[in-house]
């Protein structure tokens, strides 16, 4: 089963130099390198602003996806990660 970052959505799978750290140093068992380092969120912005964030990367990683496909396939998949989730 692939591991996702429970911020941006990246695949992490077994890849440990993408996994963040927590403040002990320790890796991440959920966030990846980008978006926590040291126990605490890289990116500070809303969710809209990690789905545009993330548009341009995930276009360059598959090239036949649009980026309005990108764009709702982020808008979907975001609210089901750990930071973005609603109570």
């Amino acid at each position: 089963m692939d591991t996702f970052c429970q911020s941006c959505g990246m695949p992490m799978g077994d890849h440990a130099e993408l996994y963040g750290t927590e403040k002990n140093g320790e890796k991440s068992a959920e966030f990846c390198k980008y978006c926590y380092e040291n126990g605490e969120y890289t990116f500070h912005g809303t969710m809209q602003e990690m789905v545009e964030f993330c548009v341009k990367p995930m276009v360059q990683e598959n090239p036949e996806m649009t980026e309005d496909a990108a764009r709702a396939m982020m808008q979907q998949f975001l609210p089901t990660l750990k930071r973005w989730r609603t109570a």
